[in-house]
């Protein structure tokens, strides 16, 4: 029964956006999407147990929501404007799959259907977060920094205007991208964040999610290959996926930066997306956007030959510029990181003083600490890095490194 509901749910988290992409194509109804594809989740969860898990697991499901999204459609087919035309349902009850480029190009048609003008921007993030990746209510709200209950009342409201303002399902015209691309640039990369730094959990990093993120940010920069901000947003998901693999031991523990073996990170992502940043930055003469400045502190550090042949005032200098065009807590505390390497611990401590705390401040102001031999000082932040919602491996490290200070009190 465990082995089932772990095959399931590896199904849904690896498969579901592909499911409800290809229903709501066929529906056009958000909701009712959303709806046949949990009541088909909920018949393989009554069913698999006694049939075994099927051959092919995500044609169970998107057969079973199609019959289940027919069985909700003729349920309100009695509703004024609700009637549909027997195509629609012909469409929805065929058993084949639809094939792999359709799929994807569902989508992004998803992608585009949220990232809607008429919905404001957070309300746009958080919709396609839930409904492309899954994503629960605390996990969006942990991403985008605000309350469980304001994320929930934000994406009902969503769904809501969609449906009472008939916003189709389908990648808007030319004249049309430029109100949505800022967005859906944004989604991609919320996306590729959630599987790379996830919240709790018992891996350091979730491959399914990365790998989803990269693939969509390829999709949209196939769509738009003349346009500079996918360039660069694709640039900057390859650049940090290539250093992934030497991120963890084979323990599955975190291995920093400077312990990284670089012969383990991906050459030709690292290849590809400096070649991305590159033809980005020509595209807007030199004039660098959030995504350029992200991605081009990525590429210092994916270029360097070792932890200490790294360009750190590099790496600082691009740190002051994205602060100026997109200032953020977390951009401000990695430049207080590169400070320590540039300029010394001093330096890096009075650069922390003007960011709040955080739990992951508190972890940077204790190696700070640590490194001028104020290991009591060091402990009581190793301490308040405790706190929060950590995955599994972060925590341990952050234990061995409290432990390792502690015992030179």
């Amino acid at each position: 029964m465990t082995e089932v509901r772990d095959r399931l749910a590896d199904t849904v988290r690896v498969e579901g956006a592909r499911i409800l992409a290809t229903l709501v194509r066929s529906v056009g109804d958000l909701q009712v999407a959303e709806d046949a594809v949990q009541d088909a989740v909920l018949a393989a969860l009554r069913d698999w147990p006694g049939t075994g898990v099927p051959e092919q697991p995500r044609a169970w499901l998107t057969v079973a929501a199609r019959r289940k999204a027919i069985d909700i459609l003729r349920r309100e087919g009695a509703r004024a404007g609700k009637e549909r035309e027997a195509a629609d349902l012909m469409e929805l009850a065929t058993p084949d799959l639809p094939p792999d480029s359709m799929v994807r190009d569902d989508q992004l048609r998803l992608i585009f259907t949220c990232c809607h003008p008429a919905l404001s921007p957070d309300a746009r993030v958080a919709l396609a977060l839930r409904t492309l990746c899954g994503l629960s209510t605390a996990q969006i709200a942990a991403v985008l920094l605000t309350g469980e209950p304001a994320i929930a009342k934000r994406l009902t409201r969503s769904r809501q205007k969609i449906t009472a303002a008939r916003i189709p399902y389908r990648v808007p015209s030319d004249a049309e991208l430029p109100g949505r691309l800022a967005t859906v640039c944004g989604v991609i990369h919320a996306l590729y964040t959630s599987g790379h730094a996830p919240v709790g959990g018992e891996a350091a990093f979730d491959v399914d999610v990365c790998a989803e993120a990269v693939r969509l940010a390829r999709l949209l920069h196939d769509l738009l290959p003349d346009e500079a901000m996918p360039a660069a947003v694709l640039a900057l998901l390859l650049l940090t996926e290539a250093r992934r693999p030497a991120r963890v031991d084979a323990a599955g523990e975190v291995v920093l930066l400077a312990d990284q073996d670089r012969s383990r990170w991906d050459g030709a992502q690292i290849t590809e997306g400096c070649g991305l940043l590159d033809t980005s930055l020509r595209r807007t003469g030199g004039i660098a956007d959030p995504y350029q400045l992200q991605a081009a502190i990525a590429a210092v550090h994916a270029v360097a030959a070792s932890y200490a042949q790294t360009d750190w005032a590099e790496i600082v200098r691009l740190y002051d510029l994205l602060l100026a065009v997109a200032p953020s807590p977390a951009a401000a505390l990695s430049r207080a990181v590169a400070v320590a390497e540039a300029d010394g611990a001093v330096a890096a401590l009075a650069a922390l003083e003007a960011i709040p705390p955080s739990p992951r401040w508190h972890a940077v102001r204790g190696e700070l600490l640590a490194r001028q031999g104020r290991y009591a000082e060091a402990v009581e932040a190793a301490t308040a890095a405790l706190t929060g919602d950590l995955t599994s491996p972060e925590r341990r490290y952050r234990e061995r490194r409290q432990a390792s200070w502690a015992a030179r009190v």
